[in-house]
């Protein structure tokens, strides 16, 4: 007893929760995050089609507003599941944090949990409704869920940009928080250029996850009437935020630069305070404080920070700041390699937005290439790389901060050592829930295509029973939603 008792005691002691916590924390955000764009940009989809239908009498719209929003409903499902265990984990891992800024870091969840249930609450009318309500009525109850999934995320993210940039509350002596300014919390100075970031991410991914799995159809036959709309819509919306996306990319970076400049000098690599910075792509930081390998395009990072002052621009280095308050060289290197991957598929799904647009403009259709199907094809993986990419270089590039300049991860952090435990445990959830949802996702699709119009004879803005022998269409109509 005293041996097993001396070896749990001396394994624990050899446990370092700060790295599990991380882990577990970067694991559980990156899975929920592939469901956020769903859950924000999937009902504006749907709206599309239904308004298509209605004003164009689209039975094929019809269908696909109808199937989108089952889909809608499942996602939803599962990313209430996942959202819940995350803010679980704010005090699970991250008690400390939470004692002492919990006061100001939880205003904004709290608002986006009224967001969240006013969302929950509109999806089930919306998809009750389809038998239920007029056409027009019914499409106005999917107004409110597209409004709650733009402002729960907008929550979410402030939440997020106060850890970068702090403000809204005053500390005593002791380190308590004594009064907070909610407003402040919420529209703090990262938060506006965050925001529309992740929006527009939203609506930029799952326009291209949704197209993606209409150009896999339609490469495999399926190139009927449906499936074009499907892409169409999807697409569409992808393409157009693409641009945008970059614009508010480069003003949220000149934001860094400004405000977190050494999380900017890991992003473009830069070891040491200087001007006439160049862009490194690829490449890495050694233990030396030396960049090794990359390809160095001289001046751009100087230009590209301050195009007023252009090659001149200073650009602060990492050694500018003690070692214990920059990224270790390994997050330095993590971080500059995610930059990398964000920007170049970035721009890869802005060249083939500018082929659609294209294509569009002249033709007036989409391109019919088998080689546009197949990149397109990819676009919906290749849009997930390229947001897990930007928020691992949100989140590693504030290390060793949780708190931008006012607490550590490490200080931080639970203090027990079982967390790795958890983290198995969360893992194994995780696995199981994904396998189940895309189970579920491609069980549904199939049903929808051997049905091949409406699902259990579910018709929508039809009547609620057939038409009786001998009644009038007046009749019919009269009693109909």
């Amino acid at each position: 007893m005293i041996v097993s008792e001396t070896v749990t005691m001396a394994v624990a002691a050899a446990v370092n929760p700060v790295p599990w916590a991380r882990a577990q924390m970067a694991f559980t955000l990156a899975f929920h995050i592939i469901l956020v764009p769903l859950g924000v940009s999937w009902a504006f989809m749907t709206l599309i089609a239904n308004y298509r239908a209605i004003k164009r009498g689209d039975h094929d719209a019809l269908v696909l507003a109808q199937r989108w929003s089952k889909y809608m409903a499942v996602t939803f499902a599962v990313g209430a599941v996942t959202g819940t265990v995350l803010s679980f984990e704010f005090g699970l891992l991250w008690p400390r944090f939470m004692g002492i800024y919990g006061d100001a870091f939880g205003i904004p969840f709290a608002f986006e949990g009224l967001f969240f249930f006013t969302e929950a609450i509109f999806v089930a009318i919306y998809i009750f409704g389809w038998r239920r309500l007029k056409p027009w009525t019914h499409f106005w109850t999917g107004v409110p869920i597209v409004l709650a999934g733009v402002f729960g995320a907008i929550s979410v993210v402030a939440a997020n940009a106060w850890m970068n940039a702090p403000a809204g509350f005053t500390m005593n002596a002791n380190g308590e928080i004594t009064k907070v300014e909610p407003l402040e919390v919420i529209f703090n100075d990262a938060m506006p250029l965050q925001a529309a970031h992740m929006v527009i991410a939203a609506y930029l991914v799952g326009g291209f996850l949704v197209a993606s799995v209409y150009a896999t159809g339609m490469l495999r036959g399926r190139n009927d009437r449906y499936h074009r709309i499907g892409f169409t819509i999807a697409f569409t919306v992808a393409a157009i935020m693409t641009p945008i996306q970059m614009g508010v990319g480069d003003a949220l970076a000149r934001w860094v630069y400004a405000n977190q400049p050494v999380k900017f000098a890991a992003i473009e690599l830069v070891p040491t305070t200087a001007s006439d910075v160049p862009e490194t792509l690829l490449g890495r930081l050694t233990a030396a404080g030396t960049i090794s390998g990359g390809i160095p395009i001289p001046g751009l990072a100087s230009w590209l920070s301050d195009p007023a002052t252009g090659k001149s621009t200073v650009v602060q280095g990492l050694s500018s700041v003690p070692v214990d308050q920059r990224p270790t060289v390994r997050e330095t290197d993590t971080v500059h390699l995610a930059w990398d991957v964000m920007v170049g598929l970035g721009t890869a799904l802005f060249l083939l937005s500018v082929w659609y647009g294209v294509t569009w403009l002249v033709r007036h259709r989409m391109p019919k290439s088998r080689w546009f199907l197949r990149i397109a094809a990819c676009t919906g993986v290749l849009a997930v790389i390229t947001m897990e990419a930007g928020w691992i270089v949100t989140e590693v590039g504030r290390q060793p901060w949780i708190v931008y300049n006012r607490m550590k991860v490490e200080e931080a952090a639970t203090a027990n050592s079982g967390v790795w435990i958890t983290f198995i445990a969360v893992f194994v959830l995780y696995a199981a829930l994904g396998v189940t949802t895309i189970l579920v996702l491609r069980g549904m699709s199939r049903r929808f295509r051997r049905a091949g119009g409406f699902v259990e004879g579910d018709t929508p803005y039809g009547p609620t029973e057939p038409a009786a022998a001998g009644e009038t269409s007046e009749a019919v109509e009269e009693r109909t939603p």
